[in-house]
């Protein structure tokens, strides 16, 4: 019945777990001895194939396991006496970020590939946590194009580990963007967030649109000016915050599909105030370690003051997404108290290291 591998996502301090299904039922996932449901205000949902459960961080991390129950309805459009086909159970380990050396994988621009991102990740090995960062549908005009991101996530984590989304501009295209909320983690129903899987800690932006709201090509169905307005407001926010100063964190880092502080050319040059005000109190106050991008369709470290520092880079930016034919270009990093080691891989075999004090 399942489609794929659960995807256990991180956003704030919950995991949020989403199972792709073949048919309509009803789905609650069991951590010891407690069931939390795919649920609307008491109702459990059935009518959507893409299920999503809450569960608390602390919960799942100490009980490293958990159980999908899934279970087949019959004429849920009838009002009264559904019936139900017997009760599926899928049983998952699941190994929390721990410790102070931790593997992690970034996918971005996968434009609905999937082999050829999963060979990449397949070629650095072993990780702890998987990062998709934006544009992994190749838009959001067809909902099908929503698989890709259960497939990527559940063939490389197996649903035994944990992983972080965040969303790209291509997201925003189609008439399925409206909803693609429902299909991705978010917090209080944004896509800006914050998250900590062990003892590293990100920020998770999303820079909307890459172009102004008025570009014919968007047909008028883009507020994205706004829609930053207010993840303005919450970066002011979570800077003024102590989430980021806990004593326990080795590691921040900034999760973003564009990097927002290198200069565009016209139509692509937009809110250049408001990126350089993102940036400074991103430096000021967060200090973050590392920032992670994709969006450019190229791979390369660029240090703060570097080629693409024009507004302010807060810290060096790693870009780490190539796609191409039948190809795709990755990149993993081994996080350290004192080091990253960023290491470039991709779906032909080869690998670049680097290190990143």
């Amino acid at each position: 019945m399942l489609l794929t591998n659960p995807c256990v996502f991180a956003a704030g301090d919950t995991y949020q777990i989403f199972v792709p299904v073949k048919k309509e039922s009803v789905m609650w996932v069991k951590i010891g001895d407690k069931c939390y449901y795919d649920e609307a205000n008491g109702v459990l949902r059935s009518l959507s194939r893409v299920h999503r459960i809450t569960v608390p961080v602390k919960a799942l991390d100490e009980a490293k396991k958990y159980t999908v129950c899934n279970q087949e309805i019959k004429g849920r459009r009838k009002a009264y006496f559904n019936k139900m086909k017997p009760l599926e159970e899928y049983e998952y380990a699941f190994t929390p970020v721990t410790g102070d050396e931790v593997r992690c994988y970034h996918i971005s621009d996968t434009h609905n590939r999937v082999e050829e991102p999963v060979k990449a990740a397949e070629e650095f090995g072993k990780i702890d946590f998987l990062i998709l960062n934006g544009d992994v549908p190749n838009h959001c005009g067809n909902i099908k194009y929503f698989n890709s991101i259960y497939e990527i996530v559940g063939r490389i984590t197996g649903g035994n580990i944990p992983a972080v989304f965040v969303r790209g501009n291509h997201d925003i295209r189609g008439s399925y963007a409206e909803i693609f909320g429902d299909y991705i983690p978010t917090v209080d129903g944004n896509t800006f967030f914050t998250f900590r899987v062990g003892n590293i800690w990100g920020l998770a932006l999303d820079c909307g649109e890459d172009k102004p709201d008025t570009n014919p090509e968007y047909g008028e169905t883009i507020c994205c000016h706004y829609f930053r307005e207010r993840e303005t407001q919450f970066i002011e926010r979570v800077a003024d915050c102590d989430c980021h100063k806990d004593e326990t964190i080795m590691k921040k880092i900034i999760v973003v599909h564009n990097p927002f502080t290198m200069q565009y050319k016209e139509p692509f040059n937009i809110e250049e105030e408001m990126f350089t005000h993102w940036a400074r109190v991103i430096k000021e106050k967060i200090k973050p370690d590392l920032m992670l991008c994709g969006h450019l369709h190229r791979t390369g470290i660029h240090p703060v003051g570097g080629d693409i520092d024009v507004f302010g880079q807060p810290c060096t930016v790693v870009v780490g997404s190539k796609p191409d034919d039948n190809y795709f270009k990755g990149v993993g990093y081994i996080f350290r108290k004192d080091k990253t080691d960023v290491i470039f891989t991709d779906s032909d075999g080869k690998r670049e290291e680097f290190t990143v004090d």
